[in-house]
């Protein structure tokens, strides 16, 4: 399995960027992807987390209600709306996938691929 993470880069607080993850390379759906961050200073932290099946999310609490994740069935992507973005929030994101149903996924260890990590930068 591959992952594609694309859309980072450099915005003023405040802004919006939206990430993206596709995943190839297998038939089957994942049963979840989900998002990481990590910092130089910090180890990977959970994001976000969306199910394939229903839909269903889970949300660090320091993004929720300013990040969105999201899904396209079809092509097995995995969407991150970042909105009303912080310095703080600056880190390499990277997108992950599980393929077996598993708990815990806000625990970067649960996943079975990951992407390559895109660089958001929020300038104050």
């Amino acid at each position: 399995v591959q992952l594609q993470a694309f859309g980072g880069g450099l915005v003023q607080a405040g802004g919006s960027l939206r990430l993206s993850c596709a995943a190839s390379g297998r038939t089957s759906s994942p049963y979840a992807m989900g998002w990481f961050r990590q910092t130089p200073e910090k180890e990977r932290d959970f994001v976000a987390v969306i199910w394939w099946s229903g839909g269903g999310t889970y949300y660090a609490d320091s993004v929720k209600g300013r990040f969105t994740i999201s899904r396209d069935n079809a092509k097995n992507t995995v969407y991150l709306q970042l909105n009303s973005l912080k310095p703080e929030d600056t880190a390499v994101y990277y997108c992950a996938a599980v393929y077996s149903r598993k708990l815990g996924l806000s625990r970067g260890s649960q996943y079975d691929h990951w992407g390559q990590g895109t660089q958001v930068t929020v300038s104050s």
